[in-house]
């Protein structure tokens, strides 16, 4: 899987998926439909179909939006996906990213508010081989790491870890270079990059960016501030029936969701998926194995101070109770 070569065909495709989709609405199956007496609805990705996705695709192919009256397009996405900014400008009704995102776009005055958080823990983590001995990300020494400068995550990594004689590379998406060196690490999402790695036939060793304590709310759903005050029964619909999606994806059958994954994103084999899906439940789901797209005030109020300690974040300059809501999961089954 690369993911550089896979952000170039999105570039590519980008204008024409977005011209054909935006005002195209979808049945359940995924194919254009005239949507008679349904509302339409856009939900931008913030990354090519993957398993992160999943449960926004079982509410699609289920029929869970249909029932709740909403023809729902989802619009993949693809490398610096400007996810918050077009919901933002709202060309699209709802959007994914993750908690940092989310922060740091409302503190550039996008009017933004997060909905549910279908990962409670960060995917994020580093991978290196097996054979370099390393167990901890504070042993992380004497190699190549690729590690993008974008993400808060690594701004986090490179405040609190030593990182004695790491050198730090650009991270092109591709797997190649860690395939080949011993001494070479890379980000990588927890349910996609370590998977593909073993199938490849390496041994990478998995370290939780999380550990350390940077564990931000992922794949959250975002929506702008005003559809709540002017749609508030859409929101409300959108939302009940992507928990509904998300449970069925986590705890009932995802065959069919990973079938048409596969279908709109070959690079992705059903068996990473099948795979990513197991590692994603332990993200996903509390402690008595269910999914609820829960947030807390404290889990947003420890973002927004990280954020202020390795500067990416003006101290004050955001209210943490102004970047998501939890109204709307009152009503979700």
């Amino acid at each position: 899987m690369n993911r550089l070569f896979l952000g170039i065909l999105f570039v590519i495709c980008f204008s024409f998926l977005t011209s054909c989709s935006e005002n195209s609405p979808r049945n359940s199956s995924g194919t254009i439909s005239e949507s008679k007496g349904l509302q339409q609805v856009t939900l931008a990705l913030n990354w090519l179909p993957e398993a992160e996705h999943g449960g926004f695709y079982a509410a699609l192919l289920n029929g869970d939006y249909e029932k709740e009256g909403l023809a729902v397009t989802i619009l993949p996405g693809g490398p610096d996906s400007p996810v918050i900014q077009r919901v933002a400008a709202k060309r699209v009704t709802f959007g994914i990213s993750n908690a940092d995102r989310i922060a740091l776009g409302r503190a550039q005055d996008a009017a933004i508010i997060a909905l549910m958080a279908p990962l409670q823990h960060s995917p994020r983590c580093i991978i290196v081989h097996q054979e370099s001995g390393i167990d901890s990300l504070d042993q992380l020494q004497n190699m190549t790491l690729a590690m993008s400068d974008a993400p808060a995550f690594s701004h986090f990594l490179r405040h609190h870890l030593k990182l004695e004689n790491v050198q730090i590379v650009r991270y092109t998406g591709s797997i190649a270079y860690f395939l080949r060196d011993k001494k070479f690490a890379q980000q990588g999402y927890v349910f996609s990059e370590p998977i593909v790695a073993r199938r490849e036939g390496a041994k990478p060793k998995v370290l939780m960016v999380s550990k350390l304590g940077f564990d931000p709310y992922s794949s959250v759903l975002i929506t702008h501030e005003d559809l709540i005050g002017t749609e508030p029964e859409l929101v409300q619909k959108f939302v009940r029936a992507s928990v509904k999606g998300w449970s069925d994806y986590l705890l009932k059958d995802s065959e069919l969701v990973h079938a048409h994954i596969h279908s709109i994103n070959p690079e992705m084999p059903v068996e990473v998926l099948d795979q990513g899906l197991d590692a994603l439940k332990k993200l996903c789901l509390n402690e008595q194995a269910k999914f609820t797209g829960e947030m807390s005030p404290k889990r947003w109020q420890q973002l927004v101070e990280q954020l202020e300690q390795i500067k990416l974040l003006e101290p004050e300059a955001i209210k943490p109770q102004e970047l998501f809501t939890i109204e709307f999961l009152k009503e979700a089954p």
